[in-house]
């Protein structure tokens, strides 16, 4: 007998934009249920809106006055008829007021409750709770009240530098900064409080003691309403560049099974503490000697999922819309068991010859990867314009193979095959990386991008020419080996046409 829905769902609003909307939207449609995408100016020829039953308009471009903007989608959520809205990761996904407003309009958050964002939504509040479940935390300000810059100096005294100061409404690197000397601390206050109020509209920062060589790993867990709470074991989220992610993969190379069952003990029990439902993420921090510190709790989806889906065969996107509907989750702990390796590399419109910056324009070609253990999450196409008004994400690479050596060659070949054309992306960083030897081996941390992998063009070998006439000759090679050569025919013709006058002359 099937289940039934404690709560119906049969329409999914996608508050959200690019490759996520996307893999909402593919999630929907396998379990037959309706979607609608929400769509700014900027992104009215998008992947997520051709994809979608119905799509509607919600604004000029900026995040702010559309996607951001929690009456509009409410707004279409009861225009369209959607039973629940799905927020995907970033823009809404972690307001509590989003959640809340969901709830108060009879439509269903697909995601955690509302008191769970906003415990684990303050850095510092999180701490404090897991801290009092005997969740191991990183030495830090643990205050109730806001700090001021001088209580924060003095407190930075009092735990010892090198520090990173961070944003405590914050995420995605957002307002973080490492303060090594007692002088640099002013500044990068100044800093933080600069950017954490321009990102999430909140200015307060905390202290945290920086664990110098560390690794940031990261458990999935995902809890229902029948009491259920599981992990989904860990990915291994080291490969980093300005505290934003670049690779991850599954399993962690440097945990074994006793730190892996007693971090996914205490990502479960974190988890508990705030009555945690639905999806999230608990993230750590690993230092040499394998001891392990809570960092904080992502009340959404993670941009990493793929792998973990990978390695598991847990569509979490589907167990989400599982959960939402009151239904227990598919998983249970002893059902679920690792298996082999899994990589994602975030492909961005980014120029790492050139600081990263940013690169806008029209993606000409777009020739995406395939083949056995392949997977590709894409918003774009060939023809789809790169905006400057959101993150520079443009798609996800995620190979999967028997081991970790099996699954970094199917990533340097799909990293090979892949062609984005029209915009400067990462993909000629992402190559380089998978042929490092500390990559390879497993041997790297957080610092590992900053201290020995940083791509650099020398201006002075630059030949703008010669590069041009070598694409040219590469590009015609690789179009004569794709090509099906024939032997020269011994006629003064080809062998079609002599069949077809055969076939002429004998009808």
């Amino acid at each position: 007998m099937a289940a039934r829905d404690t709560h119906q769902i049969t329409k999914v609003l996608v508050a959200n934009r690019g490759e996520i909307a996307v893999r909402v939207i593919r999630a929907c449609r396998e379990l037959g249920i309706d979607t609608v995408a929400v769509y700014s100016d900027a992104d009215r020829a998008a992947l997520h809106v051709r994809y979608a039953n119905e799509a509607y308009h919600i604004g000029p471009p900026p995040a702010r006055e559309s996607y951001l903007v929690i009456d509009k989608i409410i707004d279409v959520a009861r225009r369209s008829g959607a039973d629940a809205i799905h927020p995907g990761y970033g823009f809404l996904s972690e307001r509590e007021a989003f959640a809340q407003a969901c709830m108060d309009a009879g439509i269903i958050f697909i995601g955690p409750r509302p008191h769970s964002i906003r415990l684990m939504g303050d850095k510092q509040e999180a701490r404090r709770t897991v801290k009092a479940a005997g969740v191991p935390v990183i030495p830090g300000t643990e205050q109730e009240r806001e700090l001021s810059d001088e209580e924060l100096s003095n407190a930075a005294s009092k735990i010892g530098f090198p520090i990173m100061v961070k944003a405590a409404a914050g995420g995605g690197g957002k307002g973080m900064r490492i303060v090594r000397e007692p002088a640099e601390l002013p500044g990068a206050l100044a800093a933080a409080h600069r950017e954490a109020e321009a990102a999430f509209g909140d200015g307060r920062v905390y202290l945290e003691k920086l664990i110098e060589g560390a690794r940031h790993v990261e458990f999935q867990i995902l809890a229902d309403m029948h009491g259920n709470t599981i992990h989904l074991g860990e990915r291994e989220c080291s490969i980093q560049r300005r505290h934003q992610k670049l690779v991850e993969e599954a399993p962690s190379p440097f945990l074994d099974d006793d730190l892996r069952q007693r971090m996914g003990a205490m990502a479960v029990r974190a988890a508990q503490a705030v009555d945690y439902l639905n999806a999230g993420t608990i993230e750590c921090l690993v230092d040499k000697d394998k001891n392990f510190y809570f960092m904080e709790m992502n009340t959404r989806l993670q941009v990493e999922h793929t792998v973990t889906e990978m390695v598991t065969g847990v569509d979490l996107v589907k167990e989400q819309i599982r959960i939402a509907r009151g239904r227990r989750m598919g998983p249970t702990q002893d059902s679920l068991h690792i298996n082999g390796h899994a990589f994602e590399c975030r492909i961005n419109a980014e120029d790492p010859f050139n600081n990263f910056l940013p690169s806008t324009g029209t993606v000409t070609i777009h020739l995406a990867p395939t083949g056995p253990g392949v997977r590709l999450d894409s918003g774009i196409y060939a023809g789809y314009e790169v905006t400057p008004y959101y993150d520079s994400m443009l798609s996800k690479l995620v190979v999967w193979g028997a081991s970790r050596p099996e699954a970094i060659r199917r990533l340097s070949r799909a990293l090979e095959e892949y062609r984005i054309m029209g915009i400067k992306t990462n993909l000629p960083f992402h190559q380089k990386l998978v042929d490092s030897h500390h990559f390879i081996s497993g041997k790297f941390d957080t610092s590992f991008v900053e201290h020995y992998f940083n791509p650099t063009v020398d201006p002075a070998r630059l030949n703008p020419q010669a590069a041009a006439i070598l694409a040219t000759l590469y590009a015609h090679n690789r179009r004569q080996q794709a090509a099906q050569i024939i032997g020269p025919n011994e006629r003064d013709t080809s062998n079609w046409k002599w069949v077809g006058r055969w076939e002429r002359m004998h009808r």
